[in-house]
């Protein structure tokens, strides 16, 4: 599968210190897992996450969900220890926080050969300070094995001194830079988590954003916003019914010799056929990935 195609509609945070929540999100229906060695664990439970979280990813049993697990800072005193043991772990990505610089990138990647790291072993980019939305453009086209940037926007209104709001309107230029940057080298790209969990119509509110914006899906911390995640980020029966009729349209006028096809009095080019390509293999991935368990 296409690293930037797979499905990444619901994203979920779990904290590496907890054990018993590294043995539910076997049962979870996220598409990814973040297994969390940062923000979520206290500096005295930092060797006992790592060794979990390591623990946890080789013993497997999480289905085809997509294993991540976001280290702590490679200039921080557990970073150098959670990379070395996560390299050989069979996690799918590391998740680098606060990255503001293609040099960041680097010496990660550079870190993680030196630790014996698979070749499909990803990266996935935190950007959460206002550095990183800077310098976006050089993030993103850092590596060959960056797939997705992860946004942080919790910690970007705090850097940015702005406010959490209902539009969201102090982030939006921030999200718009690292969507832009995602999507000219060919990353995913999730949007940030939604901290009110008594607040369903702002949360679903959210992910309508986010999925109209162009993100792949939203990074969650609670089980109970997977679902609605992966009901808005999907795409519709209409939508892969339409994206059918069009693909199957467009072979039909290109074998006739024709370079120009109208299904339902509208007109269909290229583009729209490489959209709805792009559609229906992600909702065959998601099918795979829900039959999966």
């Amino acid at each position: 599968m296409d690293k930037a195609a797979r499905p990444r509609r619901s994203v979920l945070y779990m904290p590496g210190s907890n054990a018993r929540a590294l043995e539910k999100a076997r049962g979870l229906p996220a598409d990814a897992l973040i297994l969390d060695l940062e923000d979520a664990v206290a500096p005295e439970a930092k060797a006992l996450a790592r060794r979990q979280v390591v623990e946890a990813v080789k013993a497997g049993g999480y289905g085809k969900r997509e294993l991540v697990v976001r280290i702590n800072p490679l200039d921080s005193p557990w970073g150098h220890e959670d990379l070395t043991a996560v390299a050989t772990s069979g996690a799918d990505a590391v998740l680098l926080p606060k990255v503001e610089s293609a040099a960041m990138v680097h010496d990660l990647e550079m870190q993680m050969v030196g630790a014996g790291a698979p070749d499909d072993m990803d990266i996935m980019c935190m950007m959460e300070t206002p550095l990183g939305m800077l310098h976006a453009e050089a993030v993103a086209s850092a590596s060959k094995r960056l797939s997705c940037l992860v946004m942080g926007t919790s910690d970007l209104v705090k850097e940015l001194q702005a406010s959490h709001t209902d539009a969201r309107l102090p982030v939006l230029t921030s999200l718009g830079l690292c969507l832009l940057a995602a999507r000219a080298f060919g990353l995913a790209i999730v949007d940030g988590v939604h901290l009110d969990l008594q607040d369903d119509e702002g949360f679903a509110e959210a992910c309508l954003q986010g999925q109209e914006l162009g993100f792949d899906g939203k990074t969650l911390i609670h089980p109970k916003q997977v679902a609605k995640s992966n009901e808005v980020f999907a795409p519709s029966p209409e939508e892969v019914a339409w994206s059918h009729k069009i693909i199957e349209a467009h072979a039909a006028a290109a074998a006739a010799g024709q370079g120009v096809v109208v299904v339902d009095g509208k007109l269909i080019e290229n583009l729209h056929v490489a959209s709805a390509q792009r559609l229906v293999a992600l909702a065959e991935a998601i099918e795979e990935l829900e039959q999966a368990g």
